[in-house]
């Protein structure tokens, strides 16, 4: 394992080895670290697809328009259409390389999802698209010899050296020693932090550390208010949450109450495929309103054949689960699943952090303002993830040798005397964060549930935490006092005190940076004002 490089990658979804493929394609080294297996990521359980308008029927514009209405004022214009525009040609080179989705006829096969204008979300295997997104991304990077992988080494910190990002802390994959590794630049690619509500799609490894370290090295982040909950996860008692992609409803999967009878045509003129946010609070008011836990997905008007064959993965795990869903409605309820917000970049990738450069879930682009359009995440991970990595080579080419490694003892920790009883506490502190998140800043908001929430944080924070629980908890500080300072409701932040959406005082990205006040940039200038500031 190499403890100095070129580049330092962290995190293996498609942002992280789109980045790392970008920069060996360079000529420069990348290290990509992981804190699990080199395929453990969001992306691999990404299953409804990844959206791009490659469709006869389906242009550019038309994606452009969907998404920004999706993102309820809040998406900037420029980074859409990067996104759009840019995913063309990288989902086509992504194709090339052999990445195999699903066909009819020889010819590529889209489906709809909710609030898309157009069928345009490709998917393979059915419902195993990020799966073979990163098959496909890690056979190509495997190949490279510039780009070494490691695995179970969990990065906890950044190395901050005259207001600039030399290099990492991490965990030693066979010792859990603390070290250091030093490089030109580092790309943030690890994810985001679904892991911070007791309910959510996301895998264990989605604890939101990438955002939490940019923060307390200085970075600034934005957008932490707006968490996408998705509206259909299974809800099995003992199961975990797992995610009922929206294509299911795509493919014409109702939405039913506790009575059996179906309820969105109530609630929005969209029904079934009006937008995330819209979906994940007509569910609630639902529940509330039939005095139940759950609703349920009914996909029995569809051929049992068809629905094994386009959602083979779901139906196999419901069905260890005891629920045969072609015979039967699935019980469902909304979970934590996307992040909107996080480090601030700018259109390539770079931070308010000279040296750090970030893509993917952890980034906040502008791509998504207020709520993320369904099946863009993927899109975004792969465009924005090869923009950071040119950019980061390019900018730092012919740098100075990164300096000789050595062995870091965080002095913000617990001594290593205190490891025994360290277990039982981050645990205890994770448990409770994750209830408040859910019960305190979750789908539904107010004055009070927030400021008890960031009143509880205070006090946890007050004990000395390892590094790990620390991230945890910074990241949850961040959501809950940007919930907190935004007095309206827009997209998937929901005020029940502030239930309108105020364009006139509230059309701005809240940013946050450590030892400053909560403040506001202007919605249309925000890739602007980031260029201008970091160019």
């Amino acid at each position: 394992m190499r403890l100095s490089t070129d580049f330092i990658v962290v995190g293996t979804g498609v942002a992280g080895l789109r980045a790392a493929l970008a920069i060996a394609s360079a000529g420069a080294r990348a290290v990509v670290l992981t804190k699990d297996r080199a395929d453990e990521s969001n992306t691999e359980y990404a299953q409804g697809g990844v959206a791009v308008a490659l469709a006869e029927d389906d242009e550019p514009v038309l994606h452009v328009d969907d998404t920004v209405a999706a993102g309820a004022g809040l998406c900037d214009a420029e980074a859409v259409r990067v996104l759009v525009e840019d995913g063309r040609r990288y989902m086509s080179e992504l194709i090339g390389w052999g990445a195999e989705f699903d066909r009819e006829g020889g010819r590529l096969q889209f489906t709809r999802e909710a609030a898309h204008s157009r069928r345009r979300i490709l998917h393979a295997g059915g419902d195993a698209t990020g799966s073979e997104i990163v098959r496909s991304l890690l056979a190509r990077a495997r190949a490279e010899e510039l780009i070494e992988f490691v695995p179970y080494a969990a990065t906890e910190g950044l190395v901050v050296e005259g207001d600039v990002c030399a290099g990492v802390r991490f965990l030693d994959p066979l010792t859990r020693s603390a070290r250091e590794m030093r490089a030109r630049a580092v790309v943030l690619a690890s994810g985001g932090a679904g892991q911070l509500y007791l309910h959510t799609t996301n895998p264990a490894v989605a604890t939101g550390d990438g955002m939490a370290m940019a923060y307390l090295a200085g970075a600034q982040v934005a957008d932490m208010e707006f968490v996408q909950f998705h509206p259909t996860a299974l809800n099995v008692e003992g199961a975990p949450r797992f995610l009922l992609s929206e294509a299911m409803r795509g493919e014409g999967g109702v939405l039913r109450n506790a009575d059996g009878k179906r309820f969105m045509p109530r609630y929005h003129a969209g029904a079934e495929l009006a937008p995330r946010d819209i979906v994940s609070r007509s569910i609630v008011a639902e529940m509330d309103r039939t005095a139940t836990r759950t609703v349920f997905l009914d996909m029995t008007a569809l051929a049992p054949r068809y629905v094994r064959s386009r959602f083979p993965k779901i139906y196999e795990t419901c069905l260890r689960l005891g629920l045969d869903i072609t015979r039967e409605p699935a019980p469902v309820s909304p979970a934590a699943h996307y992040f909107m917000g996080g480090v601030r970049t700018d259109l390539d990738g770079r931070t308010t952090l000279g040296g750090l450069y970030a893509a993917g879930e952890v980034a906040c682009t502008g791509v998504h303002g207020a709520n993320r359009l369904a099946s863009n995440s993927l899109l975004e991970g792969l465009v924005f993830g090869a923009r950071a990595g040119r950019a980061a080579a390019a900018d730092r080419a012919g740098g100075a040798a990164p300096i000789a490694h050595r062995a870091v003892v965080n002095d913000e920790e617990t001594p290593d005397a205190g490891r025994g009883s360290g277990g039982e506490i981050a645990l205890a502190v994770r448990k409770r964060v994750r209830r408040l998140m859910w019960e305190r800043v979750g789908i539904l908001r107010s004055r009070q549930s927030l400021g008890r929430a960031l009143s509880e944080f205070e006090q946890i924070a007050g004990a000395r935490l390892r590094t790990p629980s620390r991230n945890f908890l910074t990241v949850a500080t961040l959501v809950a006092r940007a919930a907190l300072w935004r007095e309206e409701s827009r997209g998937a932040h929901h005020r029940v005190d502030f239930p309108a959406r105020d364009d006139a005082r509230w059309r701005a990205h809240s940013i946050q940076q450590r030892d400053a006040e909560i403040g506001a940039g202007e919605t249309v200038s925000l890739v602007e004002a980031m260029n201008s500031q970091i160019g």
